[in-house]
């Protein structure tokens, strides 16, 4: 049943912020397909830890069907396998389907045929050099056999790379391949997610401006504007040319104001509409959900600042990726998540509610900012008008951040990602006075106990495999912790949003305006 929920809420937020106009079914099918992607990968996460926890009773001891140690390794490879299979369907949905699709729409877009196969052929060539680079890198870290036949061709050569895959040797290549992947996408989580934390709640208790006063200050504006056009042109009443400046000036205010005719229509159907007073009467439901999306953000904070702090001061540094075994300083959410392990499953809600969050937050983030190239805006994101290449970027951006999500929650919850809810039995001696006797002391797994009495999951394991990646993402969570502080600061100095933010712009064609409004 979950995966039809997660196709089905896929399908309505495409379909939501799709344009009518430009849609298209391969770009909508790849966009859904994609989303649903990324929210399945991110939903591995709690599977593993609640694999690994199920395996033992609450006193520390293996269940029956979980006591051989083949029967566990099973269960770990399996795990490990869903990892490999959702990451290698990431993989090729961010370097060869999306990329795809985007060529096709815009070469289709533009009905020439000839261009298109010029593109398609440029979209194979970048492919192939990505995979020239993975090969050298692989060979320089993961360092796999040489082909047999040295002057084979490059797709021979490909053949046998993915047939290397399929060796201990390529499992291994394959996880640096993701780890690589996976920097753009903490890059992604520092601009997008960090900031989407923030304005999330912010805009739910602020709110919007009053429809009626927007209407209000939008005819002012309008009759201003009028005001200064009709100046303008009495300059030329008698039949004397306008200068260059005063031709510019003028070309500027009736753009300006076909602008303001565009928003007041826009307004007129916002007050019409019913969303507007069901939105107004859960207003208060809208504050208090916004309240405590904050105070979830502000516990990841203090949570993310607590537990780099403790690698900065308890890790042995740089050369290890400032990896760490359980936790030095009191870090609430991985105690809260411990606190919670008796009463099943609360603390599996948890986990998958704050996995669910870094996912909704991040598209919150993106859907407020929309698509950037370094300081230029590539496609703004906006209900029933967005651009079918923005819904595929969209759905990239997202599969690189589900690559960094897991991190992410490992270091807000150290202890609890590597070892779920497991516990062991630790045998401690009596009072020697009493006799030689020892009694079994039931403990939570951490990095002292024994090594077959916990199992480790395999998200740790994964994650941990290069120490030089570890290391870079440790000092992007630091860069996270800074972005989210100016985003909220940000978010608190600017006012309330617009009743129709993002639905009238400069640069949006009547077209497309028209798109909207029927």
């Amino acid at each position: 049943m979950y995966p039809q929920v997660i196709v089905a809420f896929c399908w309505v937020y495409i379909r939501k912020y799709q344009s009518r106009q430009e849609s298209e079914v391969i770009s909508t099918i790849t966009a859904i397909c994609a989303l649903a992607i990324a929210l399945i990968t991110s939903a591995l996460l709690p599977v593993d830890i609640f694999l690994v926890s199920f395996m033992k009773y609450p006193n520390g001891t293996y269940k029956e069907w979980a006591a051989g140690n083949e029967t566990r390794q099973q269960i770990e490879d399996t795990v490990l396998y869903g990892y490999y299979t959702l990451y290698s369907i990431i993989l090729f949905c961010v370097f060869l389907w999306i990329p795809f699709v985007y060529f096709y729409y815009e070469e289709k877009d533009e009905d020439n045929s000839n261009k298109c196969l010029v593109n398609l052929t440029l979209l194979l060539s970048v492919n192939d050099d990505i995979m020239t680079y993975m090969n050298f890198f692989f060979r320089t870290f993961v360092p796999l056999e040489s082909p047999p036949n040295q002057n084979s061709t490059q797709w021979e050569k490909v053949q046998y790379l993915f047939e290397e895959l399929g060796s201990s040797h390529g499992l291994a290549a394959l996880s640096f391949s993701i780890s690589s992947l996976t920097l753009i996408g903490m890059l992604a989580v520092i601009t997008y997610t960090a900031y989407g934390m923030s304005v999330l709640p912010l805009n739910l208790i602020k709110g919007t401006r009053s429809i009626l006063y927007e209407r209000l200050e939008n005819t002012e504006d309008r009759e201003e504007v009028e005001h200064q056009i009709d100046k303008l042109k009495a300059k030329c009443a008698d039949g004397r040319p306008l200068s260059m400046r005063d031709r510019r000036n003028l070309q500027d205010l009736e753009a300006k104001l076909q602008v303001l005719h565009r928003r007041s229509r826009h307004l007129e159907i916002a007050e019409r509409t019913c969303c507007n007073k069901v939105g107004s009467a859960l207003r208060p439901m809208k504050i208090l959900l916004g309240v405590f999306f904050i105070l979830v953000a502000l516990l990841f904070f203090v949570t993310l600042f607590i537990s780099n702090l403790d690698k900065a001061l308890h890790s042995a540094g740089i050369s290890t990726g400032f990896i760490i075994f359980g936790t030095n300083l009191t870090n609430p959410l991985n105690e809260l998540l411990l606190a919670l392990q008796p009463v099943f499953p609360l603390d599996y809600v948890l986990i998958t509610i704050i996995t669910m969050y870094f996912v909704f937050t991040s598209m919150a983030g993106i859907r407020n900012m929309g698509i950037w190239f370094f300081w230029i805006r590539l496609y703004k994101i906006r209900p029933q008008r967005t651009q079918p290449q923005a819904l595929l970027f969209l759905c990239m951006i997202l599969l690189l951040i589900v690559l960094h999500t897991s991190y992410m929650i490992y270091s807000l919850a150290p202890q609890y990602v590597m070892y779920g809810s497991q516990k062991y039995l630790l045998q401690v001696r009596s009072d020697p006075s009493q006799g030689n006797h020892s009694t079994a002391v039931t403990k939570i797994c951490d990095a002292d106990a024994p090594e077959d009495q916990c199992t480790v999951t395999r998200s740790y394991l994964f994650l941990h495999r290069f120490w030089f990646f570890s290391t870079i993402y440790y000092f992007g969570n630091w860069a996270f912790l800074v972005v989210f502080l100016i985003g909220l600061v940000v978010s608190c100095c600017k006012g309330k949003k617009s009743v129709i933010e993002g639905e009238v712009d400069a640069d949006d064609s009547d077209v497309s305006d028209d798109e909207y409004v029927h």
